[in-house]
């Protein structure tokens, strides 16, 4: 899988993309077939607690799926984005299967 990150308004530090790699790593349990996922992680108004927006697009095999999540850390809405796609790829290979 090609992993591509985008820090906005910021620049990330590298436990933060490599706690991003290794959370995107793990959806390979759930489908071996993703292609590439692009991960825009970015900073809303700064005055807001909750201003980090984790938006994660993932490239399969019979179209793309998405998530975008927000938090008050990186590392949480990143968590709650990938929650989703592992929701959607479940149902993403039910749909292939005919189920």
């Amino acid at each position: 899988m090609n992993i591509q990150i985008h820090s906005v308004r910021f620049d990330a530090d590298k436990k933060l993309i490599d706690f991003v790699h290794q959370k995107l790593e793990k959806l390979t349990q759930f489908d071996e077939d993703i292609v590439n996922a692009e991960v825009y992680l970015r900073l809303d108004k700064d005055q807001e607690r909750e201003n980090k927006i984790s938006e994660i697009k993932l490239e399969l095999p019979g179209g793309p799926l998405f998530a975008k999540k927000q938090s008050k850390t990186f590392e949480e809405s990143t968590d709650e984005a990938i929650d989703a796609l592992k929701k959607q790829i479940t149902k993403h290979k039910q749909k292939k299967r005919g189920v």
